[in-house]
């Protein structure tokens, strides 16, 4: 059993930064953030394995940063340039699998959440 603990989410403007942070209990092999608006589904932001290769959403693409501390088993999502549509409560998930994965369906661990709101 793997227990992940996000933070860092907030009230931002549009144009804005925030960044969040996961603590994993345990070690983990791929890790990565999704994110769930009202009434939509759950979608991948952004995966890394622990060698670093990392995956982006299209959307999300040049404005969000995957990083991960292996040794403090953390992960961090750098969110610049948000926009209204980044609203969302935010996830971070982990699984002891291969490949960098942005499908919800592949990770066995997932935190509680944290909001991120933006507003315009």
């Amino acid at each position: 059993q793997v227990d992940l603990v996000e933070s860092g989410g907030g009230s931002v403007q549009a144009g804005g930064s925030l960044r969040l942070s996961c603590v994993a209990s345990g070690n983990t092999a791929i890790m990565g953030w999704f994110r769930q608006a009202p009434g939509k589904q759950r979608e991948g932001v952004a995966g890394i394995r622990p060698d670093g290769a990392k995956e982006y959403a299209e959307s999300v693409k040049g404005r969000f940063t995957i990083s991960k501390d292996n040794a403090m088993n953390s992960l961090f999502l750098q969110m610049d340039g948000l926009k209204p549509e980044d609203t969302a409560m935010y996830y971070c998930a982990a699984f002891k699998g291969w490949s960098v994965s942005l499908l919800p369906r592949n990770y066995d661990y997932w935190g509680q959440g944290t909001q991120v709101t933006v507003s315009s």
